[in-house]
């Protein structure tokens, strides 16, 4: 089973093309979103719109990864499974050149931390799982 794999957080993402549990092309990257500040009034609005911008910067380069190591490769996937903050996953996918793999987005989502290549192995593993409910008959 050809899969792609996107997590996204706020100042991070991974991006992966895999077979199986095998990783064939993947891109772990981050890009700096300044935190909360106490300052107030006009600074405070200042420091919101910049961090508004960074972020909005970060997912661009998300975006862009994925069009590479994923958008060319949509026919021959057979699921995307995505992870992080779901806010985040949504601006990635906004991108029109993403159109393509959004219809192939599958569960479970993946809770994970801002995404490194550690958590990026780890997520290749949770996302290649199965999840199985069982349900009991009905007493009669």
């Amino acid at each position: 089973m050809h899969w792609g794999l996107v997590l996204v957080r706020k100042g991070g993402f991974a991006i992966a093309r895999l077979h199986g549990q095998s990783t064939l092309a993947s891109k772990v990257g981050r890009r700096h979103v300044q935190g909360r500040t106490k300052a107030g009034g006009q600074s405070q609005q200042r420091f919101a719109r910049r961090r508004a911008n960074q972020a909005r910067e970060a997912y661009e380069a998300a975006a862009e990864h994925a069009v590479a190591l994923l958008a060319g490769h949509a026919r021959t996937l057979d699921a995307v499974v995505c992870g992080g903050d779901r806010q985040a996953v949504h601006e990635v996918f906004a991108d029109s050149r993403l159109a393509p793999l959004a219809a192939l987005r599958a569960e479970p989502w993946l809770d994970v931390p801002d995404p490194r290549r550690g958590v990026l192995d780890r997520a290749v593993v949770d996302g290649a799982s199965v999840i199985i409910e069982v349900e009991e008959p009905a007493a009669v």
